[in-house]
């Protein structure tokens, strides 16, 4: 027998990351019982988004065009790449920083045992602008856990092998935090690669 159309709306919105059965459940509800012309315009934009947003063909971030905004702004310094894991990295990174630099987006990280090695993060594509000439810095931005550093170890020999600087983002204690509340691990890091103090 096959399910119903609650059913399947409720096993499509577990698609989701962190939606569990529950959450489905409530949001299915939600869309029936009250926002059905919310419900309408999301399945609208949705399958729009899914047609027509792609990946850039430079650095591989979304983009519904061949070169995303980013990338065809000819005032980006092209002698900078940031490397990050993921769009979400790439926007956090635009927002929050005056980076006038340009990225490359991995969409992951290495990860031999769910079968994510280098050509799954484009990183050939990667050594071919290293290639070029125009990059002086590498700039890696992937996140501290083990496959993160494994990846920034893979990104900073790839970079030298190309006669390009690899640089890492500073990780350690949170800005305003206090150090009882910092997890061990964190402190430890912080701690072992400390630098000079500067006024």
């Amino acid at each position: 027998m096959s399910a119903s159309l609650l059913e399947q709306l409720i096993d499509a919105l577990r698609v989701l990351p962190g939606v569990g059965q529950k959450t489905a459940q409530r949001m299915a509800y939600h869309l029936l019982e009250r926002g059905r012309e919310g419900g309408q315009r999301l399945a609208e934009v949705l399958a729009l988004a899914v047609e027509r947003i792609g990946h850039c063909a430079q650095c591989r971030d979304f983009s519904e065009t061949e070169l995303c905004p980013t990338c065809a702004n000819s005032s980006r310094e092209r002698s900078q790449l940031c490397v990050v894991e993921s769009p979400a990295d790439r926007l956090a990174i635009e927002n929050a920083t005056g980076f006038r630099g340009v990225y490359f987006v991995l969409q992951g990280r290495l990860s031999p045992l769910d079968g994510i090695g280098p050509r799954e993060l484009g990183l050939e594509q990667l050594e071919q602008r290293l290639a070029e000439g125009e990059v002086q810095e590498l700039i890696i931005a992937t996140s501290a856990t083990v496959e993160g550093e494994a990846t920034a170890h893979y990104l900073a020999q790839l970079a030298r092998a190309r006669k390009v600087q690899p640089s890492r983002l500073a990780q350690g204690l949170p800005l305003g935090g206090e150090l009882e509340y910092v997890d061990r691990g964190t402190l430890s890091h912080a701690f072992g690669t400390r630098s000079e103090f500067r006024d």
